[in-house]
């Protein structure tokens, strides 16, 4: 039986609660970072910092536990965790052995600043270097994310059309939304498909997620690119900004958040960058995350679109591109329209989804979540005899378990097989055996130490 994984995409907290405390702490000396961590907490929480940020010593824990009612205790205890693991407050010891809590003091003194001013802009504006001759406007910037995120998705279906640099292709393998064979274009996981069925702020998220898990390995300091995704949250959309002052680490990484549509530069020299609508709201990650686009969703395209047949037909009424190379992944595509695609669901074209790691269950989700509304009016919304003849192809190829092995045969009497069984099997390599016929199977392993047994003892013999 194959183990299916279900992909996970944690929230802010989530991801920063696993940073150890050095790099918290590290992350905590620069006021985006402080405030954006702040407008995440829970509302409980939030109280909770900001009884304490004007207060320099250590509050007792029996004083903390009055601030909420004996039926809001869980929510009180859940908000002493949030708090904890995010270093944000500590627990301390007091005079008489009792036990109070205190702010974070870096993570005090700056979101103070964050709040109420007194430090320079974690952002300088572009309006130093002058008016921009090819400025670009909210609208332009939302095509050009859009765009740029397009050709990652279309690139992971295998649209032809879609090119993407060799470090943001090894970057997908990593994040295990795509595979590599030798010799063969990396294709789609099943991973990978279920990230297709995120929205696209939670497709974004997932994906730094995982850039961040290598930045390290790049060369790159974790928290300065944090503490820079961070400043971004807080840019304002159409402006631009300098990058000025600018680390080699971080021009690097603006190179990347330029290919995946988190920012606009006209050039890789520019002095100016546009951060678009994908980099503002990255930093709420999926606890909050709301539509990055005003009027489309590359991670979800269109819904209620797919209409599926009992004769196995599907009648894609769309013309996305990335939606069109999605149905594709299952079925075979027939006829092609302006804004009709015909596909045939068959044996063949599911055994192979399965075989790149889509799941039968993820095809039926992914028919069922994009019915058309004409479709949503019948019970069940799926034909029963699409979807349970997916799943029986789906079992009808994982009856079969392949393993390796080496083949033994054409021994010349019954005893010779019977010593050579006996010594593969005294060795735990024997796989398989057919005593009528005298052939039995070995695993690779064994081979080379069942071969040397075997030489001598034709030698002794």
């Amino acid at each position: 039986m194959k183990l299916r994984v279900q992909l996970q995409c944690k929230n802010l907290h989530e991801y920063l609660r696993e940073l150890s405390p050095e790099i918290l702490d590290r992350l905590y000396n620069h006021p985006a970072t402080c405030l954006a961590v702040y407008r995440e907490l829970p509302s409980l929480a939030k109280t909770f910092v900001m009884r304490m940020l004007f207060i320099d010593h250590p509050l007792p824990q029996a004083g903390v536990t009055l601030w909420v009612t004996k039926e809001n205790q869980r929510d009180h205890d859940d908000c002493i965790s949030v708090l904890a693991g995010l270093r944000l407050w500590h627990n301390q010891q007091l005079q008489g052995g009792l036990r109070g809590y205190i702010l974070n003091p870096v993570f005090k003194d700056k979101l103070k600043k964050a709040l109420f001013g007194g430090i320079k802009s974690w952002v300088d504006e572009g309006s130093a270097l002058g008016p921009d001759r090819h400025a670009r406007d909210i609208k332009s910037l939302d095509q050009y994310a859009m765009e740029r995120w397009e050709v990652i998705l279309h690139f992971m279906v295998g649209s032809s059309c879609a090119v993407v640099s060799q470090d943001l292709a090894q970057l997908l393998i990593q994040a295990g939304l795509m595979k590599s064979e030798a010799g063969e274009s990396p294709y789609i996981t099943s991973s990978g498909f279920q990230f297709l069925l995120l929205d696209t702020a939670s497709q974004l998220w997932y994906f730094i997620l995982q850039y961040l898990k290598t930045a390290q390995s790049r060369g790159m300091d974790l928290v300065e690119v944090l503490s820079f995704l961070f400043q971004l949250s807080f840019s304002t959309l159409g402006r631009d900004y300098s990058v000025e002052g600018m680390s080699e680490s971080l021009l690097t990484f603006l190179q990347h958040l330029r290919e995946f549509g988190l920012v606009f530069q006209r050039k890789r020299k520019s002095r100016r960058y546009y951060p678009t609508r994908l980099a503002i709201t990255l930093a709420t990650g999926v606890a909050t995350s709301s539509s990055c686009f005003p009027s489309s969703n590359p991670g979800t395209g269109d819904t209620g679109f797919i209409v599926v047949e009992t004769n196995y037909r599907i009648y894609a009424y769309t013309d996305s591109e990335l939606q069109i190379a999605l149905v594709a992944l299952f079925s075979e595509m027939l006829y092609r329209f302006p804004n009709v695609v015909v596909a045939h669901v068959t044996r063949e074209s599911v055994q192979q989804a399965i075989a790149n790691g889509i799941t039968a269950q993820q095809i039926i989700h992914f028919l069922r979540t994009r019915a058309h509304p004409v479709m949503l009016k019948q019970t069940p919304v799926l034909p029963p005899t699409i979807t349970d003849q997916i799943r029986l192809w789906e079992l009808e190829r994982d009856r079969l378990l392949y393993k390796e092995g080496v083949l033994y045969n054409q021994f010349l009497s019954q005893v010779d097989f019977e010593v050579l069984r006996d010594r593969a099997e005294g060795l735990g390599c024997l796989m398989w055996q057919d005593v009528a016929h005298r052939v039995m199977v070995v695993t690779p392993e064994g081979h080379s130490e069942v071969k040397r047994f075997w030489k001598r003892q034709k030698s002794q013999a």
